[in-house]
């Protein structure tokens, strides 16, 4: 097979550009006319920021409106939507919407964050990096993944499946080269819930998964 050569990331996070939310009305506002790119970093790039680590949600949107805005209902709402579950940004963007207006139209109050909470919209450029890691067996693949750091982790599973061919990560697309062969492998990737899973915790279950398919064989 083709060596799989690890790669590690970084994000550059800067402002949008956009104003701030200071209530509900303005989010909904604001998500409605951000470029894709800032949709994508608060739902899909919060696991590489170090300061993000929230058991209950994963993505940006629905931790604001739980610990700012006071409503437990919509951050629920908004921290069950998954983004890697839309075939596009855009779709992502309407369930977003749909969620926001549908809470909207239940409040009789529109809720408002305090001064200095205001929610600002973000987007990053990822530079990408050689790791100087390479392998070619892929009995060997949940071993180098443990090791990984949350980069590579991140890049290589997560963040691939918004490049073609969409909804599939790096690992898979390897091991795709002798698909047959490597059926176990693949199917075992295919089975983890990844989305909620924070990287630290997703890297110990690839490992884990990748692992018992080496000793049953």
């Amino acid at each position: 097979m083709t060596p799989f050569e690890v790669k590690d990331c970084a994000l550059l996070t800067r402002m949008s550009g956009l104003p701030p939310a200071l209530n509900l009305r303005e989010l909904r506002e604001r998500i409605a006319v951000c470029g894709e790119n800032v949709l994508f970093h608060h739902f899909c790039e919060t696991p590489l920021r170090g300061t993000f680590d929230n058991p209950d949600y994963r993505n940006d949107f629905a931790v604001w409106s739980k610990l700012y805005l006071g409503d437990r209902v919509l951050g629920e709402r908004l921290g069950i939507l998954d983004p890697y579950a839309f075939p596009s940004l855009g779709d992502l963007r309407a369930a977003t919407l749909e969620v926001l207006d549908e809470r909207l139209s239940e409040l009789t109050m529109i809720p408002w964050a305090r001064p200095g909470d205001e929610f600002f919209f973000s987007e990053a450029t990822t530079v990408v990096f050689s790791a100087g890691i390479r392998f070619t067996q892929p009995s060997r693949l949940g071993a180098f993944i443990r090791k990984m750091t949350n980069g590579s982790v991140y890049f290589h599973f997560l963040e691939a499946r918004r490049r073609p061919p969409l909804g599939r990560d790096d690992f898979t697309a390897w091991l795709m080269e002798d698909e047959e062969a490597n059926r176990p492998y693949i199917q075992a990737l295919a089975s983890i819930d990844f989305y909620f899973h924070t990287l630290v915790h997703l890297r110990r279950e690839l490992g884990r998964v990748l692992n018992e398919v080496k000793v049953a064989k």
